[in-house]
């Protein structure tokens, strides 16, 4: 088997998905698409990136798939302080901006802080300086003990709901790095609950103010950077949460994050 069609088998394994059940939705015969995963065939540019959509794989990986398949990558991948992606993370951070007073971050594909808006320091406060140190995770951030997790007055269900996050998204993309991380994570104090249906959305109960959150992602993204770029906002889970954000940002001097 060549190295294209483990990948291909790989990532149909991933989806749960029969080659009868790619064939169908691709339009490449089942023949074809055991000859390519066996390596008894070489599949054509445009097949790749059309089983590769219908897999829904991450861009990265579509990439990686053509290089194994012997083409050229299809997405550019541009540096976060390159001039290609200057004017969508001006567009970004205005929008964080625009979360304030509530807080709210700009993460990369393994939850490592981008940048985050002035109310992201409400967060932080008495956080050790080695998990303030760029590059700053927000996930370990939240659950290490000499972070917010003190903090934090459900922490057992939050840290539940952060541990499953990272599972989705470790078996979407099969990022090694996200298995590492929710492994470390996991060998952090704090306790887990059973899965279980009750209220509108967790709750993030930190301190007097009770949050929930929300990720936004680019919806037609076409470099790799891009496609792996988050928005994490928190936002007022009640009225009283969001008088006192409004008042505890008025009041404060931290200006915006600079991480």
């Amino acid at each position: 088997m060549g190295e294209v069609g483990m990948l291909l088998r790989g990532w149909r394994d991933t989806r749960r998905m029969s080659q009868l059940d790619l064939s169908g939705r691709s339009g490449v015969s089942t023949r074809h698409l055991s000859f390519v995963e066996t390596g008894r065939s070489r599949p054509t540019r445009q097949m790749l990136l059309r089983l590769a959509e219908e897999l829904d794989v991450p861009l990265r990986a579509r990439n990686e798939l053509l290089l194994a398949g012997g083409y050229a990558p299809a997405y550019p991948e541009s540096a976060l302080d390159g001039p290609p992606l200057a004017d969508v993370l001006s567009a970004l951070r205005n929008l964080l901006t625009g979360y304030g007073p509530n807080p709210a971050v700009l993460v990369d594909r393994h939850w490592t802080m981008v940048d985050g808006n002035a109310a992201v320091a409400l967060f932080t406060e008495g956080c050790a300086p080695e998990l303030l140190a760029p590059p700053v995770n927000v996930l370990r951030l939240a659950l290490h003990p000499a972070g917010m997790a003190p903090r934090i007055g459900n922490l057992a269900e939050w840290r539940t709901h952060l541990l499953h996050q990272l599972d989705r998204q470790a078996a979407a993309t099969s990022d090694p790095v996200l298995r590492e991380l929710r492994a470390e994570l996991a060998g952090y104090p704090g306790g887990e609950v059973d899965a279980r249906p009750g209220g509108l959305v967790v709750p993030l109960r930190f301190d007097d103010l009770n949050m929930f959150s929300m990720t936004s992602v680019l919806g037609t993204p076409r470099d790799v950077t891009l496609s792996e770029l988050a928005i994490e906002a928190f936002l007022p889970a009640d009225a009283a949460t969001a008088t006192a954000l409004g008042r505890r940002m008025a009041g404060s001097s931290h200006g915006p994050w600079a991480g």
